[in-house]
């Protein structure tokens, strides 16, 4: 593998946005399904071929760019968390001056004082009206796979309620891989109302949901890159077979290499040994072995694990 500059981050490009709304003019509309913008009218194209709706060319408020838009027809669109931390979340305030607040809920960033918010409004600062306080904003980095490009797509709500779960799905995710690996998620926009001072509210939230997965093989550890693209495959694979044990975890569980090699005679045992789990089992193995630090008190080595012959 070649050399990397060590001074910068290194990150994908970024292809386009994944929008809640959109304007007519200069009014914002809210949308109960997706809508894909990009400077590029191949993806833009590749997106309505996939979801629906009319390719258009469209400029931003505040900016005399023009773009490309499709308003999709999809509530719902599959996706993939990146490796790392795919999520950035502040409370903001913008203006046509650009951003005149950022908060992290604690302290406003650009000022460095406490959360002005809060300080004025209490607690409950973000039942304010639109403009008047800052907004929940969300910003998460995901990859489209069925689109064009190797780039990123940045999926942004301004919506209390998603920032909350938002947050709590990504820690999950997180736990489990250590930001190793791709995991793979739909994106859906769930319509949902609350009611207050007697007025009911309707909005919609964007929900981060597991595709194609149980949370077992989600937080079992990364996993591998075939498996996050198509999980449908992994579903049906005979290892989640009903009745029988779920060999990965149980190796993935096990402290030692020794116990890995407990889980491969168990397998072999039960007719279940195929070349997918043998090759699984043995890398699983191999990495439990290269975390054991060196000989035991008694000056003994962990053996590897290797399938035992006739």
């Amino acid at each position: 593998m070649g050399s990397r500059l060590l001074n910068i981050q290194r990150r994908a490009a970024e292809h386009g946005r994944l929008r809640t709304g959109f304007t007519q003019g200069n009014r914002p509309v809210r949308s109960a399904t997706w809508v894909v913008t990009s400077h590029s009218e191949e993806h833009v194209t590749k997106a309505a071929e996939l979801w629906g709706g009319n390719v258009e060319q469209w400029t931003p408020l505040n900016s005399t760019i023009p773009q490309w838009r499709v308003i999709t027809k999809a509530a719902s669109i599959e996706a993939l968390i990146t490796p790392g931390d795919p999520l950035n979340q502040y409370n903001e305030m913008w203006s046509k001056g650009g951003c005149q607040r950022r908060c992290d809920g604690q302290t406003e960033l650009l000022s460095r004082q406490a959360c002005l918010c809060a300080a004025q409004f209490g607690e409950d600062w973000h039942t304010q009206p639109k403009g008047r306080v800052c907004a929940a904003t969300s910003r998460m980095n995901v990859m489209l796979p069925d689109l064009s490009g190797m780039g990123m797509w940045r999926a942004e709500t301004h919506s209390f309620y998603a920032a909350q779960e938002w947050g709590g799905m990504v820690d999950m995710v997180l736990a489990g891989t250590n930001g190793q690996g791709f995991v793979p998620v739909n994106l859906r926009i769930e319509p949902r109302q609350r009611v207050a001072n007697g007025e009911t509210k309707k909005f919609p939230v964007v929900v981060v949901e597991l595709r194609g997965v149980t949370p077992r093989q989600a937080l079992a550890g990364p996993m591998t890159t075939a498996m996050a693209l198509n999980p449908s495959a992994a579903s049906a694979a005979p290892a989640l077979e009903a009745g029988r044990p779920d060999y990965l975890a149980l190796a993935e569980g096990a402290l030692t290499s020794d116990d890995v090699g407990d889980v491969w005679r168990q397998a072999g045992r039960a007719g279940h040994l195929d070349n997918q789990l043998r090759a699984a089992l043995k890398e699983i193995g191999e990495r439990k072995k290269a975390e054991e630090a060196g000989p035991d008190e008694d000056g003994a080595y962990e053996a590897e694990v290797v399938e035992a012959t006739a």
